[in-house]
């Protein structure tokens, strides 16, 4: 069965720290770029950040910069995503995806969401 699996979300105080996880069963992450995204209620889907397949080079919104790190084990078929200094506006629903490139907004697979929740 082909899927990805997120988990590590949480309640968090603002300040803390999460480590999120997209798993893929059935078949391999090396071969695609990995984007994470977010999506709060009543608010639109943002880009996080995205891991491209070749040299992993990394890509970050603006709001996740210098807090957020996207890291890839190609060995355990998951990619990372180190969220350090949460804040309340950090709270969403995280997703993974898998991309042809981290250029594109289309996507080959998602995951079902791992919920974020930061207090104040």
């Amino acid at each position: 069965q082909v899927q990805l699996v997120e988990s590590g979300g949480g309640l968090v105080q603002s300040g803390g720290s999460l480590r999120l996880s997209c798993a893929a069963s059935g078949f391999t992450l090396k071969h695609y770029a990995i984007g994470w995204f977010r999506q709060a209620p009543g608010k639109e889907r943002e880009g996080v950040s995205c891991i491209s397949d070749g040299d992993g080079s990394p890509v970050y919104a603006d709001s996740v910069k210098g807090r957020f790190t996207i890291t890839r084990d190609n060995a355990e078929n998951t990619v990372y995503l180190q969220m350090n200094n949460l804040q309340p506006q950090d709270t969403a629903v995280y997703r993974c995806e898998t991309k042809l490139n981290c250029r594109v907004t289309s996507y080959y697979h998602q995951g079902q969401g791992t919920q974020v929740t930061v207090s104040s």
